[in-house]
């Protein structure tokens, strides 16, 4: 059986990834039901038991920034392991919502931990392994803000400041420019009616 795709949606929280994620979903399963393929859906950090508890540690406990960096790759290889490499062998897709993208922005471009680093435990955790799509959905901090404040009680990231968020944005942006040929980079500041549009031209292109 030919091997599933692993798609993933990144960006800064308030972006509006998580809203259009079910949408896009529905878009993809009834692109890839009649090859006899599913959809399965996941997130990070989480996606299995020993991750989504690892995610309650991550989101709401202060910790080490080394310390935090070492527990998202823990938690994403038990992802990998037990996931998405299973449902990947099946055929079956996969549709992330974030992956190792979100460490080297948030860790390291927020948060500012060298970039060797997280290089060295990708390597040691994925091997080569990398989505075969990535969608972007870009939006700047300011904007990104005003919708979180709308949004429910925020976690330690999502009560980061302005500064911290255009780090991680310019960190999401030269992951996108080192690699165009696995990033589809979305203005998240459009209408939905007209990312909806954009999204479907990429469903339909895979």
């Amino acid at each position: 059986m030919a091997r599933g795709k692993f798609i993933t949606f990144e960006g800064i929280d308030g972006a509006g990834k998580t809203t259009h994620l079910p949408w896009f979903r529905e878009q993809l399963e009834a692109k890839v039901a009649g090859m006899g393929h599913a959809v399965v859906t996941t997130r990070e950090p989480g996606g299995t038991s020993l991750g989504e508890s690892l995610r309650e540690l991550l989101l709401h406990e202060r910790m080490d920034l080394e310390t935090e960096a070492l527990l998202m790759f823990a938690a994403r290889r038990e992802h990998l392991a037990q996931v998405i490499e299973p449902a990947l062998a099946r055929g079956d897709w996969v549709l992330s919502d974030r992956f190792t993208d979100a460490t080297f922005a948030y860790q390291g471009g927020g948060r500012g931990l060298p970039r060797d680093k997280l290089e060295a435990l990708e390597r040691w955790v994925q091997g080569g392994f990398q989505p075969d799509l990535t969608v972007l959905f870009d939006l700047p901090p300011e904007t990104a803000s005003a919708r979180r404040g709308a949004a429910r009680s925020p976690d330690k990231f999502e009560s980061e400041t302005e500064a911290f968020f255009t780090r991680t944005r310019d960190e999401y942006l030269r992951r996108a420019e080192e690699a165009p040929h696995r990033f589809a980079v979305v203005d998240a500041s459009d209408s939905i009616e007209h990312i909806r549009k954009v999204l479907g031209d990429i469903v339909d292109q895979l």
